[in-house]
């Protein structure tokens, strides 16, 4: 039964974010997300153009930082290049591990959508900052393992304190880059 009072938004996020993690974005409606809240999905339409667009704004504050992320790496080479990429990567992914937890499954079909696009591009980028922009194919293996390390590890480790689960992952990053001189 839908409640009289429109839901807020704030509302509505949180229920998407919840109704993502157990089934995903691709298992949930609109009407799921509307029968989570108590209000009707017109409600959630009057709030959201479409599921994508709850998405969009959900994920939005991890993609502002993955994206300023982007900005700090332009022109950086080599060790300088690394760590930056190392701690800014980690500090993303641990501030950031329940939404990367709620999309860790469906990230592939998600770059396909149109507002998402852009983060293979960074992706791609943030890999050959790790690898110190080298292109021995060892230092571009490695670059890519610690970036899909580091984000299953932060979706897995959801329970672990950050001050302990930092240290640990920037510990991992340093043993497994290639140094570039």
């Amino acid at each position: 039964m839908a409640r009289a009072v429109p839901e807020t938004h704030g509302e509505i996020l949180a229920a998407a974010a919840r109704r993502f993690a157990v089934t995903g974005y691709k298992g949930t409606s609109l009407q799921d997300i509307a029968r989570a809240v108590g209000c009707s999905k017109a409600t959630v339409l009057y709030h959201f153009a479409n599921k994508e667009a709850l998405l969009c704004e959900l994920m939005a504050p991890a993609i502002a930082v993955l994206e300023a992320l982007d900005a700090r790496l332009a022109g950086t080479t080599g060790a300088a290049a690394q760590e930056i990429a190392g701690e800014g990567f980690v500090d993303l992914a641990v501030r950031f591990r329940r939404e990367i937890a709620l999309l860790r499954d469906e990230f592939p079909d998600l770059l396909q959508q149109p507002a998402f696009a852009h983060i293979q591009q960074i992706s791609e980028r943030l890999i050959a900052a790790f690898a110190g922009h080298s292109g021995r194919p060892s230092a571009q293996i490695a670059a890519f393992v610690v970036l899909a390390g580091i984000a299953e590890t932060c979706a897995e480790f959801i329970d672990v304190p950050d001050d302990e689960l930092r240290p640990a992952l920037l510990a991992v990053v340093r043993r497994a880059l290639e140094p570039v001189t």
